[in-house]
């Protein structure tokens, strides 16, 4: 049985062939069109094989419905965000399934102000979609252009921020690897920039992935390995549109993804103080290290527009979700790899430290995540209504899914538990975080055994 079309905050995803058609492409592009009163859209994708074709077709279909279409072609999401702004568009459409598998692909939507769609309006897009596509007149078809300054823009946006001679006085040995992903070609041009040796693997754009797609320790081994023998200061690892980062240090050990927002925040917040936006499945640590700097501490529903609005709101410093993702106002509000990447080597190079000497003077916490696919029919409300009732006095939030911090129960005291569908993938998913493995592995057990029982 095929995968169920996803339709969600973050965009809409199916299997090319399957749920992921040419009558969706042209329902979901009108109904954009519409979306944006017919004006100008800047297209970009990923380096899946369908992502061309897809493309072709996503673009003619804006153009004939009255749009005028900037193509920037094979960048990252973020990219794509930056140049809407850039650009002055009003919308964008990034086509990326991001960590999903090959064979699916995904609309990604942008609003005028280069950010995802928030829930009210990708609930507009939804509606428009049951009308009838209006193309137009040949007179009134829509133009089509090109723009090949994508990878510049958003490389100076970059650099921008940080110190950039400080970063090439000290000619890091960088490992990358873009998973052949978008990210590959302007990931290494950033890097030159920054005066770094580049030692590049699965950095051609073909979109056939060697590895697993998100930048998990478990899909990182031959990255680990490559930056042990080259002896590198520091090993970056991307998902397929860059918008994710995760790091290995210098002994070939990851991270953990999670403490790519830990660790760019403790740099920011100690060069300027501000406010810090992360979602409810985040470390812990981000909250302890912005306790540590005295600043505001905010918790969203998962999903990089949830963040953002909160950010926006707050007027945050510094915000992201813990799988590897960072937005910094100062570049744009989107996840972005490049931005981290500039930060880390800006954090290392000022402290004149190696990642895992700053990274052991972090709080330490241990994370397991999974996900499972529910029994047909479960209703996962009844399911939260008992699981409430076993925790009393500890704090729960149910603003996405179930999360519990247990601040009463003395068995799993200290720790916490995510539970939430997924927005991206027909899976139900179970995060939990201790300051020990087996604590955290206790309340993993637990809970995955209520949820499957």
């Amino acid at each position: 049985m095929s995968a169920p079309l996803m339709k969600s905050v973050s965009g809409i995803r199916g299997i090319v062939g399957e749920t992921f058609t040419p009558d969706l492409i042209i329902t979901v592009s009108s109904a954009f069109a519409e979306f944006v009163k017919y004006g100008t859209v800047v297209v970009g994708r990923d380096s899946r094989p369908t992502g061309e074709a897809l493309s072709m077709n996503i673009i003619s279909t804006l153009a004939l419905c009255g749009c005028n279409v900037i193509d920037i072609g094979l960048v990252p999401t973020p990219t794509v965000q930056i140049m809407v702004e850039e650009l002055k568009a009003d919308g964008g459409i990034v086509i990326s399934a991001s960590h999903n598998p090959i064979e699916w692909n995904a609309f990604k939507l942008i609003n005028k102000e280069g950010r995802f769609l928030n829930s009210s309006q990708i609930k507009k897009v939804f509606s428009l979609m049951g009308k009838k596509p209006k193309f137009r007149n040949w007179d009134k078809v829509g133009r089509i252009s090109f723009n090949r300054d994508s990878f510049r823009v958003h490389i100076e946006k970059v650099l921008s921020v940080v110190d950039v001679e400080l970063i090439r006085s000290k000619n890091f040995r960088v490992v990358i690897d873009s998973v052949n992903g978008a990210g590959s070609e302007i990931t290494i041009e950033l890097l030159k920039r920054l005066n770094c040796e580049i030692i590049p693997i699965n950095c051609s754009p073909n979109g056939i992935f060697p590895r697993g797609a998100e930048p998990l320790p478990e899909n990182l081994s031959a990255l680990s390995a490559k930056v042990k023998e080259v002896k590198a200061h520091i090993g970056f690892a991307q998902d397929p549109d860059a918008d994710r980062l995760a790091l290995i240090d210098e002994k070939g050990l990851p991270c953990g993804e999670e403490y790519t927002i830990a660790l760019v925040s403790d740099h920011l917040l100690s060069k300027k103080k501000g406010r810090v936006v992360v979602n409810l499945s985040t470390t812990k640590a981000v909250e302890d290290i912005a306790l540590r700097h005295g600043v505001l501490f905010k918790r969203t529903k998962v999903g990089e527009i949830n963040v953002v609005e909160e950010m926006v709101k707050n007027g945050a410093r510094i915000g992201g979700e813990g799988n590897g993702g960072i937005i910094s106002p100062e570049i744009h509000y989107g996840r972005d790899s490049l931005a981290g990447i500039a930060y880390i080597l800006e954090m290392m190079a000022e402290r004149e430290e190696f990642i895992s000497q700053i990274l052991s003077k972090l709080p330490q916490y241990y994370m397991k995540k999974g996900k499972v696919t529910l029994k047909a029919g479960i209703d996962t409300n009844k399911i939260f209504d008992k699981i409430r009732s076993n925790f009393p006095g500890d704090k729960i939030s149910t603003i996405d899914g179930l999360r519990i911090d247990f601040v009463k129960n003395q068995d799993f005291k200290g720790g916490w538990v995510h539970l939430r569908a997924s927005n991206t993938e027909p899976i139900f998913r179970i995060i939990s975080e201790a300051e020990t493995v087996q604590k955290s592995e206790s309340i993993y057990k637990y809970f995955s055994k209520i949820i499957t029982a």
